[in-house]
């Protein structure tokens, strides 16, 4: 029997990466294995690749019931040598490399004071030198080409600020930052580089991470004003549409996706209420 399509993102055409390659490193788990579902229902040849390759097995379970063409691989995004021969190796199975999504990451919540060392240096390993050594080994084959995109997931945390997470924070700016420069420096030989920022979504790892208590996770919900988190496949949504035709024209953005988080959820007057003052509809 055949499965029931996925359809994260509904309006776009079914075809719409037929016979492209893409690679999603961390692809097997959470926001990247949701993208990379969406990638493959719509036609790509997918590469997921992450440390851990046992993660990877539900994703290629699926793909064999549903037809998809997928890959899976072992990367350490912190090897730059690793980043660079299982790129040029996808290019050279496959002939090409359409789309890159940085998605690997590593995140907690710690106290600044009480960072160590070790922890700072490992996140930002991740993150920041992760995407860039994967940007520059992709970038080269597509600016070859003349043609590519690379999809970067940030938070909105990289330009505000937020207690508790400073190294995740400082990787994610420096990777925003990353991403509009390579986004000017590749525009004149059609490579596109975004970003996305995704607020508070439903995810394993988050709430293992970041809200492993329902009181915390409430609290958190609470100061979203759309009043709940997102589904990764809300998220991954945006992702493909960016990553799309539709967007030709877009690149060196990001994109929040947050329920309205960052336009002041924890705002100093509730609704826009005057303080002593009764809000009356007129």
């Amino acid at each position: 029997m055949a499965l029931p399509p996925i359809q994260q993102a509904k309006w776009l055409p079914a075809d719409t990466f037929k016979n492209e390659v893409a690679l999603v490193t961390g692809g097997g788990t959470g926001l990247g294995l949701q993208i990379s579902r969406g990638l493959a229902e719509l036609g790509a040849q997918v590469v997921i690749a992450s440390r851990t390759q046992s993660n990877h097995g539900p994703f290629l379970e699926e793909a064999e019931a549903r037809g998809w063409s997928v890959e899976s691989l072992q990367l350490d995004v912190r090897e730059p040598a690793q980043c660079q021969s299982l790129i040029d190796g996808i290019v050279e199975r496959h002939g090409r490399l359409d789309h890159l999504v940085n998605n690997a990451a590593g995140n907690f919540v710690c106290p600044t004071h009480r960072l160590s060392a070790n922890a700072w240096r490992a996140v930002l390993s991740i993150v920041l030198d992760g995407t860039f050594y994967c940007s520059k080994y992709a970038g080269r084959h597509m600016l070859k080409a003349g043609k590519g995109t690379q999809l970067n997931i940030v938070a909105t945390y990289a330009w505000t600020g937020m207690p508790g997470v400073a190294h995740s924070a400082s990787a994610k700016s420096g990777v925003l930052t990353l991403s509009k420069t390579l986004a000017a420096e590749w525009a004149p030989h059609g490579v596109r580089v975004n970003a996305v920022a995704p607020g508070p979504f439903t995810s394993d790892g988050a709430k293992g991470n970041l809200w492993p208590d329902d009181e915390t996770e409430e609290r958190i919900r609470s100061s979203v004003p759309m009043g709940r988190f997102a589904g990764k496949a809300e998220v991954a949504a945006q992702c493909l549409w960016l990553m799309g035709p539709a967007c030709s024209y877009v690149t060196g953005d990001c994109l929040t996706i947050d329920g309205g988080l960052s336009l002041g959820a924890g705002r100093l007057f509730a609704d826009g209420a005057r303080p002593g003052k009764k809000d009356t509809p007129r």
